[in-house]
């Protein structure tokens, strides 16, 4: 079974860092580096400090870094070296031009192409890793086999399954590895050898190989199912307060069907994260490019519930304190779009927070991982204005200091930690009628109404 010796990433984010430091612990025998244009993020992952927050992985990184797992900014000499090279880089939704709001944009994915074309010498596999629209490997090619003189290039789709809060253990035991390459005897070849590296800790049976265009649709097909039922249960929630109904017994009544299942029927304020919505107005937009409106449609309703969900949330908040928020104290308990992750990406959190203070409420924001340069930068670029940020937004060390002199407690994030508050003392330190609304459904209603909290919960009649 031939390995290579060595393999760099293109990209230290969420993806690149995790991926390489997990291969690196399973691979002692191939050296694995991470390169990044950004020096604070490689500095950070030379710390003890990572950039990117998942339980269990500082150990994981620590157990390899300088032996056999390395981060530089050194990226051209590393890919140089490299036998395999993972692309790692952002693919976010384009802002500008054909496709703004909708198609990814791949202008960090073209850079990184004509700098591997550039330095490369002898044959190399580039493995696309980011979240990218179909046939981008054909775009890949073509450049690669237009920059370089003396590169021979196989070109393959590895699409990343991690659910942030968890991709240790996704990565350590995954459901399946995807790996896509031309049906050629070369693309073969190089499918095989990257499968190999997988199968140092993966069973073989688990580790499925497709052409690339499958491949690359699957990741973006897979994402856009796990969201579609995500709005759906969303949808459902809202019957449920209208009729009367529990949205959680609904959905373990359908979820113990076969043929539907339990999970992503959890109803809460909406998802977020940096692939769902992405993925799904990427699929949006190539319906739409190869004559498939009704596709298009479908798909992208599924986005306007999500949306939906999180403004009607904001709008219960205020309708809830009497019509108005204005000058009033709102304690809004969690930044990031779940637990056990410091990634912000369309986070419910933002949008909730935005119209708030936009309806002019002073908001007392808690989250135990997420930096306050990242809520103000979020913030901003949801379109608040810094000085709306820096007049009502107060960010806090705690839940408890939150909740103090406010009007009403907004669960955004379902942290463990909440659970274990002090309702006593935060019900105590809160004006009257004291207001809690559970986006995520984490906490025990009955006890805190009982307590004298005026509860309102997602999906409850």
């Amino acid at each position: 079974m031939k390995l290579p010796k060595r393999i760099c990433c293109i990209g230290a984010g969420y993806v690149g860092g995790p991926t390489m430091a997990m291969i690196a612990a399973k691979c002692p025998d191939i050296r694995v580096d991470v390169v990044d244009i950004n020096e604070d993020r490689i500095g950070a992952w030379n710390s003890d400090e990572l950039p990117v927050f998942e339980p269990g992985l500082q150990e994981i990184v620590e157990g390899s870094r300088g032996t056999n797992l390395f981060f530089s900014t050194e990226v051209e000499e590393r890919v140089a070296e490299a036998d395999i090279i993972f692309v790692a880089v952002g693919t976010p939704t384009k802002t500008y031009g054909m496709g703004a709001g909708r198609a990814a944009d791949l202008c960090y994915i073209e850079s990184a192409a004509r700098m591997i074309a550039k330095v490369s010498k002898g044959p190399k596999i580039i493995v696309e890793k980011s979240t990218i629209p179909v046939r981008t490997a054909e775009a890949l090619n073509a450049i690669l086999g237009a920059n370089s003189e003396h590169g021979k290039f196989q070109v393959l789709s590895n699409p990343e399954f991690l659910a942030e809060g968890t991709a240790v253990t996704d990565l350590q035991n995954p459901d399946r590895i995807l790996i896509g390459g031309e049906k050629t005897e070369a693309g073969d070849a190089a499918v095989e050898t990257l499968v190999n590296v997988y199968n140092q800790w993966i069973p073989r049976e688990r580790i499925l190989t497709t052409n690339l265009w499958s491949s690359e649709l699957s990741k973006l097909v897979a994402n856009a199912f796990l969201a579609q039922r995500i709005s759906s249960i969303n949808s459902i929630s809202a019957l449920c307060e209208t009729t009367g109904a529990d949205v959680d017994e609904v959905a373990r009544a359908i979820g113990m069907d076969s043929r539907i299942g339990p999970k992503f029927l959890k109803a809460s304020v909406g998802f977020g994260g940096s692939c769902f919505q992405k993925d799904i107005l990427n699929l949006v937009y190539l319906c739409e490019h190869f004559g498939l409106p009704e596709v298009a449609a479908y798909w992208d309703s599924v986005i306007k519930m999500n949306d939906w969900q999180k403004s009607r949330f904001a709008e219960k908040i205020v309708k809830t304190l009497f019509n108005t928020v204005n000058g009033k104290r709102i304690a809004i308990w969690g930044f990031a779009f779940k637990k056990d992750t410091n990634d912000t990406r369309e986070s419910a959190s933002i949008y909730v927070c935005k119209d708030l203070l936009l309806e002019g409420a002073q908001i007392a924001l808690y989250d135990p991982r997420v930096p306050e340069a990242s809520i103000h930068a979020d913030l901003k670029y949801a379109g608040v204005p810094a000085e709306v940020i820096e007049k009502q937004l107060t960010i806090c060390s705690s839940c408890e200091e939150a909740a103090e002199h406010s009007h009403g407690v907004a669960v955004m994030t379902e942290w463990d930690e909440f659970c274990d508050t002090d309702f006593d003392r935060v019900l105590e330190n809160m004006y009257k009628p004291a207001f809690l609304f559970d986006g995520r459904n984490l906490l025990d209603h009955a006890a805190l109404e009982e307590k004298g909290f005026s509860v309102y919960a997602i999906g409850k009649g």
